[in-house]
């Protein structure tokens, strides 16, 4: 078969020949979404709309990921929260349509700050918490049941530390600067 035929779209097969490439990508990126917590359909819906040249509708993503439109709706709108998707328009059309963003390091640190550090300083503040309230309860407490306070109170200080040190790395990667792996090394003490 020459390379022009190669080329030429099978009459009877509605899909285009970059569909299948374009849906791999998808569900690849689908499960890599799902895995750092979000929704595999988010991951798919981006990755559509990112190897779109131009924005789609909801019409047109139901179709090529053969989703619903409340489904495609619903995750867009979490997409657009997180600033990896945005809502466009075209003069003289009345539908929405969607673009992605194209700077995937943007993504990144978005969901670093608003995610990822707030997670690391609920850690940090309910590692602080449990410490004070093991300092209000120890001198109630008989002598065996203190050696497990001050057990437990030590690490939760080596816990307190290494997410400190987590949260300097995660500052580190959104601020794009060096990492070294020996921040989080330094906060694990030796008994």
């Amino acid at each position: 078969m020459s390379t022009a035929a190669a080329k030429q779209q099978d009459p009877n097969d509605s899909q285009p020949l970059w569909r299948e490439a374009e849906l791999r990508a998808a569900d690849a990126m689908g499960r890599l979404m799902e895995f750092w917590g979000f929704r595999r359909h988010m991951g798919r819906l981006w990755t559509i709309l990112y190897l779109s040249p131009e924005p789609m509708t909801t019409t047109e993503l139901s179709e090529t990921l053969q989703l619903s439109s409340s489904a495609v709706s619903l995750s867009l709108g979490e997409l657009v929260h997180w600033g990896a998707v945005r809502k466009t328009w075209r003069p003289g059309e009345r539908k929405d349509f969607y673009q992605a963003e194209s700077s995937v390091w943007k993504l990144l640190r978005r969901v670093y700050e608003r995610r990822e550090l707030n997670l690391i300083r609920e850690a940090i503040d309910a590692f602080g918490d449990a410490q004070r309230h093991l300092d209000e309860t120890r001198s109630q407490l008989g002598r065996e049941d203190r050696r497990r306070v001050d057990y437990m109170h030590k690490r939760l200080s080596r816990l307190s530390a290494l997410s400190k040190a987590g949260e300097r790395l995660v500052r580190l990667v959104v601020a794009g600067r060096m990492i070294n792996p020996a921040d989080l090394q330094s906060a694990e003490e030796e008994d």
